[in-house]
């Protein structure tokens, strides 16, 4: 009789899933402060885009190591190499592959030029911790014209960029790391299906893996989504409307205006990624009402650019999660028994 009581209270208590815990994560963490005389110069032409620029982030071990689980990258795609390399002494930009530069020829710091560096430094992360929740790498595919205002034009994101861009992720990670589209999907007959029936991998499962989402407008996911019913053999998630047979990954970057809608998504199933800050405008007046309403909204992904104040505003402002922990029960969606201690320790 025991045994069999024992397998119908464990039977009674519902598996956490990735999708029950939110973190927080970082908005372009890859970039570095632009230099003084540079930033100077903006400052002097244009003080507005200068305020939006004038942030940087520590390297991308130290965020994991503060508890960031949502890293952001942006690619630049150069099958030749060379293509970003105007103007910089980097050797690394002459080499073929995909590059991680926010304004090509305006805002170059970057702390990986190189994609494949920028993985193997996450990999290697990951590998020394292999319990920790699974990590949300969030990619913008940069194809602005740059030139006319003294950057570099970016080379289009075609159906080739794409598949190359799988390919190169591949060739870094190996395939159980990554937690794919086809995996949420399964049996069922769209990952859309799958993700409203709950199909996400449980927290054990999902634990020291990381997953990929293509956060572009309409036109541009559906390059990379192609003649698919779904994602059917791609890497990444894409940011899309909750009806498409592709959903299941949304960027909803308003907190307060959308609070309602990232509930009903997060309650739904979705993971919604939204932002606590942005444009440093709430850091700098020490404003934390997008960053409170990002809190509440279950989102379980909450961007900043701030895992850490910035000394030069004179305030405190900083996005963590109590404790100091690296995830928390989802206040959405999280089963009761969900013990945020059970999820991943405090990190500093």
């Amino acid at each position: 009789m025991i045994p069999l009581l024992l397998a119908l209270t464990s039977a009674a208590v519902p598996a956490i899933r990735m999708n029950d815990i939110s973190v927080v994560g970082t908005h372009n963490s890859y970039k570095q402060a632009m230099p003084a005389a540079t930033m100077a110069r903006l400052r002097a032409a244009d003080p507005k885009a200068a305020d939006t620029l004038d942030y940087g982030h520590r390297p991308l071990a130290d965020q994991l190591d503060a508890g960031a689980r949502q890293l952001e990258i942006d690619v630049n795609y150069d099958p030749q190499g060379g293509h970003y390399a105007a103007g910089s002494t980097d050797p690394k930009l002459g080499v073929p592959g995909f590059k991680v530069l926010h304004i090509p020829g305006i805002d170059n710091g970057s702390a990986c030029p190189l994609f494949t560096d920028c993985l193997r430094t996450i990999l290697a992360w990951s590998n020394a911790h292999p319990r920790h929740v699974p990590i949300l790498l969030m990619f913008n595919a940069k194809d602005e014209q740059n030139a006319a205002r003294g950057g570099i034009d970016a080379l289009p994101f075609t159906e080739a960029a794409f598949d190359a861009l799988d390919a190169e992720i591949r060739s870094v990670l190996p395939a159980a790391k990554i937690i794919t589209p086809d995996e949420v999907q399964g049996r069922y007959p769209t990952l859309r299906d799958a993700v409203l029936a709950g199909n996400w991998p449980t927290l054990e499962k999902a634990r020291g893996r990381l997953l990929f989402a293509l956060d572009e407008p309409p036109a541009k996911v559906a390059v990379y989504r192609g003649a698919r019913r779904s994602l059917e053999g791609r890497i990444f998630f894409i940011n899309t409307d909750e009806q498409s047979p592709a959903a299941a990954y949304l960027t909803l970057n308003r907190p307060i205006e959308d609070q309602a809608r990232i509930r009903r998504d997060v309650a739904a199933g979705f993971l919604v990624r939204t932002r606590a800050d942005a444009n440093t405008i709430e850091a700098r007046a020490n404003d934390t009402r997008a960053r409170e309403a990002a809190f509440a909204s279950g989102a379980q992904y909450v961007s900043t650019d701030y895992l850490w104040p910035d000394p030069r505003f004179g305030n405190d402002y900083a996005v963590r999660l109590p404790g100091g922990a690296a995830a928390r029960c989802n206040p959405v969606r999280a089963p009761k028994d969900c013990r945020a201690a059970d999820l991943e320790g405090a990190h500093r």
